[in-house]
């Protein structure tokens, strides 16, 4: 893998959780940051370290007070394997100056399992899979929409190969989050319920179609969304919340972390994308959304996203609130034209809400400015005018 500097910016000197998916990179970007020399490093994910501290969680301890000064950080890598390791890691703050910092794939275990999540003595930062601003010369278009922006697929250079990953990145998440973790009873189900929800990616949920797909209860779906979303494969992006008349909708949306693992869990790897087609438009709107959210993250976490649509079937893709800064209301088209009539909505929403701004990511080649201050620009430019 190319030696690419990520844009997150920790405090090395603070113990902390770094949270991601399977892949996204946690381990390297950890060791890119700390010295080997001044870090002990314990690796979860090997079975024979897991059972150790399994058996014995008071061996960190041991080891941790036997360490010299010399070592100033002590990493635990996918923490969320032995959530009573934290009991440990508490006592070992109270007592040394050491520094913790503890990578995990999964939050559910410590959210469910009465997990000590430090009680506020650890800061807590996310890590996605690449943004085009880390990649910049190395960035490929045509291949991340066709396979995503994890760290992994820089080390092929065939389709092929990009596709094999992809679907083993499907199974392993499986076999060692699903089933290792015992976080479902019926993988068959929850298998099915993987593709049905890959084909809603970005679409209202519908709990009772997905129930009906999957044949499961409304409450079984719930809960299967509820375990990608603390094994970091998704989030939910719930409808705006303002006194805007036309607004209708009250259901969230889900989507994958990834473009490239959602299109292996539809077996899609191989279909070819072609601009001006449905399928081309959604993967566009998905890749953007998951650029704007990745960037807000690490420099703007304060910012709160939403959509909105209207009864009219209307729809913005992305609604920002930011502290400090007028409602962001951003649509995605994936044209290389865009003319007004395409966006109704926003001169509708700038008539509705006087200060807010909008403006349209599309792959237009250079920026306009259209009539009521609505802005069309190269969507590159505004992911990172707008999130960094």
């Amino acid at each position: 893998m190319p030696d690419i500097k990520r844009l997150l910016k920790i405090h090395k000197n603070q113990t902390l959780f770094l949270f991601g998916a399977r892949g996204v990179g946690k381990s390297t970007y950890v060791r890119d940051e700390l010295n080997a020399e001044s870090t002990l490093w314990i690796d979860l994910l090997d079975p024979v370290e897991e059972d150790r501290f399994a058996r014995n969680p008071n061996e960190l301890k041991a080891l941790v007070l036997a360490l010299p000064a010399s070592v100033t950080h002590v990493v635990i890598d996918e923490i969320q394997k032995l959530p009573k390791l934290l009991d440990v890691v508490h006592s070992l703050i109270e007592s040394t100056n050491k520094y913790f910092i503890l990578t995990g794939s999964s939050a559910r275990k410590l959210k469910y399992g009465d997990a000590n999540l430090l009680a506020g003595r650890a800061f807590v930062y996310p890590l996605f899979p690449f943004s085009v601003l880390e990649l910049k010369g190395k960035f490929d278009f045509s291949i991340a929409m066709r396979f995503g922006m994890l760290p992994k697929l820089c080390s092929y250079n065939t389709d092929e190969e990009r596709s094999l990953f992809l679907q083993a990145y499907a199974l392993t998440y499986l076999k060692e989050e699903i089933r290792g973790e015992q976080l479902t009873k019926n993988l068959d189900a929850f298998r099915r319920f993987l593709e049905v929800a890959a084909q809603c990616n970005g679409k209202i949920i519908n709990y009772s179609n997905l129930s009906r797909d999957v044949g499961v209860e409304d409450k079984t779906i719930k809960e299967y969304f509820s375990i990608l979303e603390d094994t970091l494969l998704g989030f939910m992006l719930e409808p705006f919340q303002h006194s805007f008349r036309k607004r209708l909708s009250q259901k969230p949306k889900f989507y994958f972390f990834d473009v490239g693992v959602t299109r292996a869990l539809l077996r899609q790897l191989s279909v070819q994308l072609l601009p001006r087609t449905s399928m081309y438009g959604d993967i566009f709107e998905h890749f953007i959304i998951l650029e704007c959210i990745k960037l807000a993250s690490y420099f703007h976490p304060e910012y709160r996203f939403s959509y909105l649509k209207t009864k009219d079937d209307a729809e913005v893709d992305l609604v920002v609130e930011r502290p400090g800064l007028p409602l962001l209301f951003i649509e995605i088209k994936s044209a290389e034209e865009i003319q007004e009539v395409n966006l109704k909505i926003l001169f509708d929403i700038k008539k509705e809400i006087k200060d807010c701004e909008v403006v349209c990511f599309s792959n237009e080649k250079r920026e306009k400015q259209l009539s009521d201050n609505v802005k069309i620009m190269p969507w590159q430019t505004g992911v990172e005018r707008y999130f960094t």
